[in-house]
């Protein structure tokens, strides 16, 4: 019998028993025949028709319910139909590409005598479960998927490395389960399949890497070789058998890869992206051009979304964390997203994104410049999640200005009936807006005169910790006079305020939702003595006010703070409101020590309405254990140099070994102490992120690395 005339009668049969007959005779291939397009389905019988794409796919068989005979029967009539898939799927590939080497197609032929011979299997052992092939609807999908191959490669790379190899662990997995309930027959077939398996994986392979181009390794070919919806993610089942993909020749860093490797599905996936200089866009507009510094820590941090999505949604990003990083990451509990390389032309890695389905966007910070990125995308969002309209809207400014902060604090402290609450700053602290140098240079002199001689000058728009002046010296400066003079002159606005003699710095977090403004916790904030932001910590529960905070204050003052704050709630509900706000929002606030020595809360000192790092603290103490606390802090290379520790990948080793992580929780460990990296310390430039899990890690410093590890060297 010649090959053609076997694969034709494999692809074409309308019965089983034809369709899983085997070629009883030796095969030649003298006639190999033309090239045929791929048809739109294979013949089958009707009851093993593909149901619709669209429709409803019935639940995979749930492990624990295996006890259960039929629903051992469901299983096997999954892994029956993925069987005859791929059998329908090889002789295609002959039909296909007849030309293929004569070592090729002797592979395939083998390898297709092999899945007949896994469906028959399948089929028995069914049907002593009481199932018939057919009784269940099949899916199409991996016909759907590999069909339209255009060349060998795309078959091995769709077929032999992404179905097959997800099959090294789906055949060990269920195996166990199998063997777990008493059901030895069944996990026997699946070991015997499994080792087929890795020799299918391997032919695939040896023809891959022949075909591939070779300046690329196995994982980037393998990676660009597949087409949406098609990903490595289809390559793996839940726990990934190293030791068998080993077996079929994978090297390491393909098998590390694809261990790291995220891509939803079948959910829609968010698109995150970290955005940092909204303020400054809205402020400068195209002019604003980040610095060297400040582009260093945005690309250093651009992974971070990655700690505020779900598996499998999508983080922009201008580079990919190693391998190694991510997979130190997964063994911590984190879930991995799928990473999008943006490189130096974002709009084109936006551009490919278009044409997939998504579920809704989330910048660090809704503005100018993230409308302009994700604008695209829109037409890719469920009518439920559009770009939200504030966005476009001329409030904008509005919603990030430090006027708006002083104004609301302003009008807060006034509702009041006149007289002072002890606790609460007076309303002689709130700051003073100008947008002239006279009345800056009045403003100066208001708050001197009313006993406040160090003063701090902000922009109203601007990249936080930067666009500010602090005037600390008794007499303005000529290069602090000259800076008002300037920055004024440009048109921009300026608050004017206090510097007061701060104690604990605080943030609370919200959520603005279309049902309301929903409290989502608070957490401390670590400053340098020039204010400057340096980190967050959370507490074992954040929905109350930290015990720092309680600690500053008199006797009762916490429970009269909680009411001041749920009145700034409700004040800033309405407002957001009425900007068509929604997404997440903080408000930094602080404890300081009056001149009479008496502490008090300056409970709105900025409105950001955006993610921050005080929400993406929140966030990772979902990963933590009960009753520990957090602290997710910002290391500088100067910091690292200061401690002796001249790169981040030394400072990073020696923090690893001296605080390494510790778990602890079932059925799901968490971690209960030591520290973590959030960014890759072998790529980042400027600022290293970590968060630190402990007992205590609130108000006290951290140790250094070389603290914590003793003598080094």
């Amino acid at each position: 019998m010649e090959i053609r005339e076997f694969a034709e009668r494999v692809l074409w049969a309308t019965t089983l028993d034809e369709k899983l007959a085997p070629p009883g005779a030796v095969l030649t291939d003298d006639r190999p025949g033309s090239p045929i397009a791929a048809p739109e389905h294979p013949g089958r019988p009707a009851e093993l028709q593909f149901k619709p794409p669209s429709g409803r796919n019935r639940p995979f068989p749930d492990l624990r319910a295996l006890e259960q005979e039929r629903e051992r029967g469901r299983l096997l009539h999954f892994f029956a139909n993925h069987e005859l898939l791929a059998t329908e799927l090889m002789a295609l590939v002959l039909l296909r590409f007849p030309e293929a080497p004569a070592a090729f197609r002797r592979g395939v032929v083998q390898t297709l005598q092999e899945e007949q011979d896994h469906t028959r299997m399948y089929c028995r052992r069914m049907a002593e479960c009481g199932l018939t092939f057919g009784e269940m609807p099949v899916s199409g999908y991996f016909w759907r998927a590999v069909s339209p191959m255009a060349h060998p490669i795309d078959f091995v790379a769709g077929l032999s490395l992404t179905f097959e190899q997800a099959n090294l662990d789906f055949c060990r997995q269920f195996a166990a389960a199998f063997q777990e309930v008493g059901d030895d027959r069944t996990a026997a077939l699946l070991d015997g399949i499994y080792r087929d398996e890795i020799a299918h994986v391997a032919h695939g392979l040896k023809w891959f890497r022949r075909w591939k181009n070779p300046a690329q390794s196995d994982w980037e070919a393998f990676q660009s070789r597949l087409k949406f919806p098609l990903s490595p993610q289809r390559a793996k089942g839940g726990i990934l058998n190293v030791e068998g993909r080993r077996a079929a020749g994978l090297d390491p860093g393909f098998i590390a890869e694809l261990d790291v490797f995220s891509q939803s599905k079948g959910r829609t996936p968010r698109v995150y992206v970290f955005n940092p200089f909204t303020d400054a866009y809205l402020s400068q507009g195209r002019a604003f051009v980040p610095g060297t510094l400040q582009r260093q820590l945005a690309e250093d941090l651009s992974t971070l979304p990655q700690f505020l999505a779900r598996q499998d949604d999508l983080v922009l990003v201008p580079r990919r964390p190693s391998a190694a990083f991510l997979s130190g990451l997964k063994r911590a509990g984190f879930p991995l997203p799928e990473f999008i390389e943006t490189g130096p032309k974002p709009a084109l890695a936006i551009q490919g994104l278009s044409s997939r389905k998504l579920g809704g966007l989330s910048p660090w910070a809704w503005g100018p410049d993230s409308l302009e990125l994700l604008k695209p995308l829109q037409g890719s969002l469920p009518s439920s999640a559009p770009i939200p309209g504030f966005v476009s809207g001329p409030g904008i400014r509005g919603l990030y200005s430090k006027t708006t902060s002083t104004a609301l604090l302003g009008e807060l402290l006034a509702d009041g009936d006149g007289s002072e609450t002890p606790w609460l700053c007076p309303r002689n602290v709130v700051g003073r807006t100008v947008d002239s140098l006279p009345d800056a240079l009045e403003a100066i002199r208001h708050f001197r005169q009313l006993g406040y001689p160090r003063l701090v000058v902000k922009e109203a728009l601007g990249v936080a910790g930067s666009n500010a002046l602090r005037l600390w010296e008794p007499e303005l400066l000529p290069q602090q006079h000259r800076w008002l003079e300037s920055t004024l002159g440009l048109g921009r606005t300026l608050v004017v305020e206090p510097w007061l003699d701060r104690i604990v710095d605080f943030s609370v977090q919200w959520e603005m939702r279309p049902t309301g403004l929903r409290l989502l916790g608070f957490t401390g904030l670590l400053a340098d003595g020039r204010g400057q932001y340096q980190g967050n910590w959370v507490e074992p529960h954040p929905g109350r006010l930290p015990s720092a905070v309680l600690r500053n204050l008199p006797r009762g003052a916490g429970r009269d703070l909680s009411h001041w704050i749920e009145r700034l709630r409700l004040r800033l509900e309405t407002w957001l409101q009425a900007e068509r706000f929604v997404g997440p929002i903080g408000v930094d606030a602080f404890v300081y020590r009056d001149s009479d020595g008496s502490s008090r809360v300056k409970p709105v000192v900025e409105i950001n309405p955006r993610m921050t790092f005080g929400r993406l603290a929140l966030e990772l103490m979902r990963f933590t254990h009960s009753g520990t606390q957090g602290r997710l802090r910002l290391v500088s290379r100067r910091q690292i140099q200061r401690e002796g520790l001249g790169d981040f990948p030394s400072w990073s080793r020696v923090l690893t070994e001296s605080r390494p992580l510790r778990f602890a929780g079932h059925p799901v460990p968490r971690i209960q102490s030591g520290a973590l990296r959030l960014n890759d310390p072998e790529q980042v430039q400027a600022v290293l992120a970590v968060f630190e899990v402990g007992p205590s890690m609130a108000e006290s410093r951290a140790p250094t690395p070389q603290e914590a590890a003793g003598p080094v060297g």
